[in-house]
């Protein structure tokens, strides 16, 4: 017994140690993001040797994103086109899901099993005609124009439609007994019970929003419609961007700041969202 509890801690703390190693490489980025934010342009431009830390940190580089480059305008935004494209899709997939896990209707696995398919073509052709049709339409440089390719997702369809399913049918036989209509159940009880998911859902979309790059800077060439992830770029081809590798550091880390935190505060959730709609039973 003694060798077996011997074995068994050696191993948990080889484990431990292969995870801390992990943990230290993943973070490093972050720390040497942060870390070159809080030097002086003078003193990170002297450094032959880099230096893992510095005597003398400065808030000035903050100062100098936000005043030298619209970081400002960017940040709003970035934080109108999360909120609405989130808000958007939410209101399609959630009745779309419930379709598909409780209704019956003719050819319901039939163009199930279609939108599943779509998920098969590539990215870039999706791209290629969202761009013709919003440009047809004289959308370039709008929010809308921004929002609408974004509004629905056959993933989070088919994984909210898996946890859905997991809700067991005689509640909602037991709802049409009692005269509840289609949407006060899904509004009282399908919703509630499938939280986790839904919010795993926001959260997900929400990262997906504030890292999107590609279709903003191919729909917007106007700087008062530029998100976050445009304007680092715009930042790192200008001159400033170039010549102030602190303050551009600093941008990076005021537009990583809100991620990170609604991470750390709905981690939970979003491993419990995940497991739960895979789950069935």
């Amino acid at each position: 017994m003694n060798v077996q509890k011997k074995s068994g801690r050696a191993g948990m703390a080889l484990i431990y140690f292969f995870l801390v190693i992990w943990a230290l490489i993943v973070l490093f980025p972050f720390y040497w993001m942060l870390l070159t934010s809080v030097k002086s342009f003078a003193a990170y431009n002297s450094e032959y040797i880099p230096r893992f830390w510095t005597p003398n940190p400065t808030m000035e580089n903050y100062a100098s994103a936000f005043t030298t480059v619209p970081l400002g305008r960017y940040f709003l935004n970035t934080v109108i086109f999360t909120a609405a494209t989130t808000g958007l899709m939410m209101l399609v997939i959630v009745p779309a899901a419930f379709a598909f896990a409780r209704l019956e209707f003719r050819g319901k696995n039939a163009v199930f099993s279609f939108f599943l398919s779509l998920m098969m073509i590539p990215t870039e052709l999706v791209i290629i005609t969202n761009y013709v049709t919003i440009v047809n339409w004289n959308m370039r440089n709008t929010y809308w124009g921004l929002i609408l390719p974004s509004v629905t997702s056959i993933f989070y369809i088919y994984l909210l439609k898996e946890n859905f399913e997991a809700i067991p049918d005689e509640l909602y036989k037991a709802a049409k007994v009692d005269g509840t209509s289609d949407l006060k159940y899904l509004l009282r009880v399908m919703i509630p019970i499938a939280q986790p998911t839904i919010v795993t859902i926001v959260i997900l979309k929400v990262i997906e929003c504030w890292n999107s790059y590609v279709w903003p800077r191919l729909i917007t060439y106007d700087q008062n419609y530029f998100l976050v992830s445009n304007g680092i770029q715009q930042i790192r081809e200008s001159g400033f961007g170039r010549e102030n590798t602190p303050a551009m550091m600093a941008a990076v880390v005021v537009i990583s700041i809100p991620l990170i935190v609604l991470f750390l505060a709905f981690r939970k959730k979003i491993m419990a969202g995940v497991s739960r709609g895979g789950t069935k039973g």
